[in-house]
Parts: C-alpha cells; sequence; structure tokens
C-alpha cells in the first residue's frame, strides 16, 4: 500500500531559524522557503531522495507527520480503517489530496495520491523568507 515516505511534516516554531541549522550545520539544501495564507514552509534536503523534511509553523503538535505517497488514496485510507484506524482527517497538500490519521501511540502518519506532481517543480528554488 505504501509507495514512499516522501516528507517529514515537523512542526517549526521559527521556520526560517531551523531552516538555517538544517542546512548550515547538517548540511541540507534548501529546496524551497514560502509564505503564503498566514504559513511558513520550508523544504530541506538532507539526503538525495526522499523523506524530506518539510518545516512549518502552521502544524499543531510536537510530532512530526510521515506522509507516504499511494498510489490510490481512497483505497488506501479504506484498508487502514479496515485495521483499525480512525478519525481520519481529509485535506489537501500542494502535491494532491491527503488523508491523515493519528495512531493510538501518537505518532502521526498521513497518506497522499500525487496526482499534482507539477506543484513540487513550482516551488523548487522559491525562497521568500
Amino acid at each position: 500500500m505504501f509507495l514512499q515516505l516522501d516528507y517529514l511534516y515537523t512542526p517549526s516554531s521559527d521556520v526560517a531559524a531551523d531552516a538555517r541549522f538544517f542546512t548550515d550545520v547538517l548540511g541540507g539544501k534548501l529546496a524551497f522557503a514560502v509564505e503564503g495564507m498566514g504559513a511558513r514552509v520550508a523544504m530541506v534536503e538532507l539526503t538525495d531522495g526522499p523523506p524530506h523534511v518539510l518545516l512549518t509553523d502552521h502544524l499543531e503538535g510536537d510530532r512530526a507527520i510521515y506522509i507516504y505517497r499511494v498510489d490510490n488514496l481512497r483505497k488506501a485510507a479504506a484498508e487502514l480503517k479496515k485495521r483499525g484506524l480512525k478519525d481520519e482527517r481529509r485535506l489537501e497538500i500542494p502535491m494532491g489530496p491527503c488523508s491523515s490519521f493519528v495512531l493510538p501511540s501518537g505518532h502521526r502518519i498521513a497518506l497522499y495520491e500525487a496526482s499534482r506532481p507539477e506543484v513540487l517543480k513550482h516551488f523548487l528554488g522559491r525562497k521568500d523568507f
């Protein structure tokens, strides 16, 4: 069901400072830093491939959300519900529709269907802050 862990969607109280640390100290590459609709999001690439770190100031809680790409969001979310996951939260991320779940232990996962892959290309290289 899971194709790949693409993103670690990570809460940050200071996205600019955290992005600088991930790049200057840890050696990551800042793929983008965008600001809009009252939120800041920066994507840092620590490796050549996923998962990439998304730092954001609008995500509640202290835990990252593991965002997995799936072929068919409807089927994958239904399968997780059959396995006992509850309280699906449906939302849109720039790359496509998404369903998120909180596990009994408090870990957070999300599934997304990459129906808009061109959106990521639009953000790459953008530096709003």
